[in-house]
């Protein structure tokens, strides 16, 4: 979850380049949507085919495992940026100003290392496949397209990362200055109220005001 950034002392190309990232990721995590509804379509297609026409999908099997690195890698980085994923905030808590964005700083470096390491060996993978054109068993679906979805992705997270990076090293210089696309902890009652908001929208903060409840049970 980001935090709203401040009315003034925007860091304006910071904010300008998070905006474009941002559209990025949107779309990467929505081909990762698409791709699991598809998946379950065909599913359905593969269930019903086999069970009452004896005419299962040809390569079924070929394609969901090419596919699963659509949806498995193609939303990591909107998932970072959300911070959407399981953060150990058990010790984060108990820190405040400049040592907790320290520490929000060294844990986001050690994860760049750990993602540009994995760039260049998925990388090396998908080289590898091209040039041997490795395939699929059943159906001989060609597997490069799928090992390069995940250096692709991965380097999508790596400019988040590095986004974050330098927003945390900017609140470490300023512990005071608002925190900007950068995910920050939340109590449980204002992640509840955030989601909440992305799920209804501007419904619940009209359900939420005494008036319109007072008004919709009268």
């Amino acid at each position: 979850m980001s935090s709203p950034s401040a009315s003034r002392g925007r860091p304006t190309n910071y904010i300008r380049f998070d905006g474009w990232l941002s559209g990025l990721e949107n779309a990467f995590n929505m081909i990762a949507a698409a791709s699991i509804l598809v998946l379950m379509l065909l599913a359905v297609v593969q269930i019903v085919g086999r069970n009452l026409f004896n005419w299962p999908v040809p390569g079924f099997i070929d394609i969901t495992e090419q596919a699963m690195a659509v949806f498995a890698f193609m939303g990591i980085a909107y998932c970072q940026r959300v911070g959407g994923h399981i953060r150990m905030e058990l010790f984060l808590g108990k820190l405040s100003g400049r040592s907790m964005w320290i520490a929000e700083m060294v844990g986001v470096f050690a994860i760049w290392l750990v993602v540009a390491a994995l760039i260049y060996g998925s990388w090396y993978h998908f080289y590898r496949s091209w040039e041997l054109g490795d395939s699929s068993i059943d159906i001989a679906l060609p597997t490069w397209p799928s090992k390069l979805v995940i250096p692709v992705a991965l380097s999508l997270l790596l400019l988040r990362l590095t986004l974050q990076l330098w927003g945390y090293w900017r609140l470490v210089r300023d512990p005071s200055a608002a925190p900007i696309a950068v995910p920050v902890i939340a109590d449980v009652e204002t992640a509840a109220k955030h989601e909440i908001e992305e799920a209804f929208g501007d419904e619940a903060d009209d359900a939420a005001t005494p008036e319109k409840a007072e008004g919709d049970r009268r």
